[in-house]
């Protein structure tokens, strides 16, 4: 039987309004740090250095399905749940999605974000900032009222439009004391339907895209998604709220301006 949505008061807002800023100063931590010749366990490490030493939370990602890193780290065809190596190098023409978890006071805060690295080329850029968008295009849907298909087939008319596919096995969630709550947030959908948002409620957002078909399979790690066509993935996630009018993206960063509601 699915669970009930939850609907966070405003004391749970506030709390969590203070995750997601925690969460966007660890990217912007990382902006200087994510470069070429660093590995992926480099980065969890000073992800999670960063984390408990200087903001004094906790990466909620560690010890959930008895994982034991802090974040997902995906390069390439790595759809998502990229599993940080020593013998993982960042070369000058990857591409790396960052998926971070932070939890301050009970709640947690969810996010990713692309880092391109300096050599990759225009088609690659181009399915990253597509891919960015998308996530925004799904954002604008939302506000009381709204139905969470109008959010999947935002994001799915705007990628195809552009010529790539959605990743369908997986989708947002909703978050606050538990990582993983209700509802689903799907990526595809068609809009008018599914579950009517209302104010209160906090979910991901979160699209993957694939630059050649959506099919995809799980290495034998159990962990690592991957392209089956060998082409490259992006993903683009933040945490939202559903307010009184609209929207409060919750790990917003500094670099990021808000588009128009």
């Amino acid at each position: 039987m699915r669970k009930e949505v939850l609907i966070k008061s405003e004391q749970d807002i506030a709390l969590m309004r203070e995750s997601g800023r925690l969460l966007a100063q660890v990217f912007k931590m990382l902006d200087d740090y994510v470069q070429p010749g660093i590995s992926t366990m480099d980065i969890n490490n000073k992800v999670e250095q960063y984390i408990v030493n200087e903001l004094n939370a906790r990466p909620a990602s560690k010890g959930q399905y008895d994982y034991q890193y802090v974040l997902n780290s995906s390069i390439n065809e790595v759809v998502c749940h990229g599993v940080p190596k020593e013998t993982e190098i960042l070369k000058s023409r990857d591409i790396i999605n960052l998926d971070i978890t932070l939890e301050k006071n009970g709640f947690i805060a969810d996010s990713s974000k692309m880092y391109v690295m300096p050599s990759a080329s225009p088609l690659v850029v181009q399915l990253v900032n597509t891919t960015y968008n998308a996530m925004w295009e799904g954002i604008k849907q939302v506000k009381p009222g709204a139905k969470l298909g109008d959010i999947g087939y935002a994001i799915q008319r705007y990628a195809e439009s552009h010529g790539y596919s959605i990743v369908r096995e997986y989708c947002g969630h909703g978050i606050g004391r538990e990582m993983h709550e209700e509802p689903q947030v799907l990526h595809y959908g068609l809009p008018n339907s599914g579950l009517t948002l209302k104010e209160g409620m906090i979910f991901t957002i979160e699209p993957m895209v694939n630059q050649g078909i959506a099919k995809i399979k799980t290495k034998k790690d159990g962990w690592t998604v991957v392209t089956r066509d060998k082409k490259l993935s992006a993903q683009s996630e933040h945490t939202v709220l559903v307010t009184s009018s609209g929207y409060e993206v919750l790990t917003l960063r500094e670099e990021e301006k808000l588009p128009q509601m």
